[in-house]
């Protein structure tokens, strides 16, 4: 049973993993379609014969093609996209770290993500290293320093105190 239900898992996912991309393909011939226009071919009377190492009559045709510039001018448009939209989950991990450990600071980590969007990266890395820190070992840490010097301080009173003989 758990072979069988392993066996349809793994179906699932290959055929999502086929329907993402002909709908990307899809959406990709579409823009090529639509942008078609935009990319007109200004040199295709060119003599290619006076090259020496030029391309075959069909690779031309190919790169003549107003839809495959468009086509190269979709795929283009969303790379970009996709470059802006890491960058933007790159920047916004300090604020999903905070999200994810249920973090007091939620909202300062989010705030010193925007100052550091727009006014400096020292404050983004300020929002990281407070996504990031264990504030309880932290917290631990200071009070057993401020606990360890309190003894010292009240040990070292006591033998002041005590008349020596």
């Amino acid at each position: 049973m758990r072979l069988l239900r392993s066996i349809f898992s793994k179906i699932g996912i290959i055929l999502m993993v086929l329907i993402k991309f002909v709908c990307f393909m899809a959406v990709m011939l579409g823009g090529a379609y639509v942008l078609a226009p935009m990319g007109t071919i200004n040199s295709k009377d060119i003599d290619m014969g006076m090259y020496r190492s030029s391309p075959n009559d069909t690779m031309m045709m190919l790169l003549n093609s107003e839809y495959f510039s468009g086509y190269l001018f979709a795929v283009t448009i969303a790379l970009a996209i996709f470059v802006v939209f890491l960058l933007w989950q790159l920047h916004e991990v300090a604020v999903h770290k905070a999200h994810e450990k249920k973090s007091a600071h939620i909202q300062l980590v989010f705030a010193l993500s925007l100052c550091g969007l727009f006014l400096h990266k020292a404050w983004w890395v300020l929002a990281i290293i407070i996504a990031f820190a264990n504030w309880a070992h932290i917290g631990a840490s200071i009070s057993k320093v401020i606990s360890d010097g309190r003894q010292k301080v009240s040990s070292s009173l006591r033998t002041t105190e005590t008349p020596e003989a």
